[in-house]
């Protein structure tokens, strides 16, 4: 019998038959393709083809573009140092020999002044030049030209706070105070030594070249003109 043949042409015996094609006009859609993914369901919008609704264009090679840095230069660093009123922030070298002058044209006058004293006295005489003498000439060339004889031959200048083209009377007579500091007996010359060092340590790491007795006069800041 051929029924139960299974070399025989047809469908093997025991296997349902498969189920008749629908009928035409019924609503349903064709099977697909075989090896690909049906269609998307009815009602569904197609993908836009521009970038819109919010969405920005992609980058090149798929990459996000970095944020904007705050300071405006690549890698998130600042270009270069904050410009200084006018000018450019005189840098340490250059108060540093604005001093030295200063100090040489004063130990002339302290020289000449101590042939008026006896040897009892020079010793007197010396710790008020380098004290309450040399405050009131840095106060007293500050407040009038905005800076000392010192600083004008090497081009620098002393702006009061905010830019101001020289300092006020308490702004220079607190960035100088440490001047008077010779005048303590027996420590006197440490502690002028001590904040010389402080001054000369935070001028060098401030990007303003501020020390911290402008810090403290409100913000003074010597400048290359």
């Amino acid at each position: 019998m051929t029924e139960n043949d299974p070399n025989a042409f047809g469908q093997p015996s025991g296997f349902p038959p498969p189920p008749p094609p629908p009928p035409q006009g019924t609503g349903y859609p064709p099977p697909p393709p075989s090896g690909y993914p049906p269609p998307p369901p009815s009602g569904y919008p197609a993908p836009p083809s521009q970038y819109g609704a919010g969405y920005p264009p992609p980058s090149p090679a798929g990459y996000l573009p970095p944020p904007p840095s705050p300071y405006g230069a690549p890698g998130g660093y600042p270009s270069g140092p904050p410009a200084a009123w006018g000018g450019q922030p005189g840098g340490l070298g250059a108060r540093w020999g604005a001093r030295l002058i200063d100090g040489l044209l004063l130990g002339i006058i302290a020289f000449f002044l101590s042939f008026f004293f006896d040897d009892g006295s020079r010793i007197l005489v010396t710790g008020l030049f380098t004290g309450l003498l040399t405050f009131a000439y840095f106060v007293a060339m500050e407040v009038t030209q905005g800076r000392t004889l010192g600083k004008m031959a090497l081009g620098l200048t002393v702006r009061g706070p905010g830019g101001a083209p020289k300092p006020d009377f308490k702004q220079s007579a607190i960035r100088n105070a440490f001047t008077l500091l010779p005048i303590v007996p027996f420590i006197g010359g440490l502690l002028g030594v001590i904040a010389i060092v402080l001054i000369a340590v935070t001028i060098n790491s401030s990007p303003t070249k501020q020390g911290k007795h402008d810090e403290l006069a409100g913000g003074t800041q010597v400048i290359k003109s």
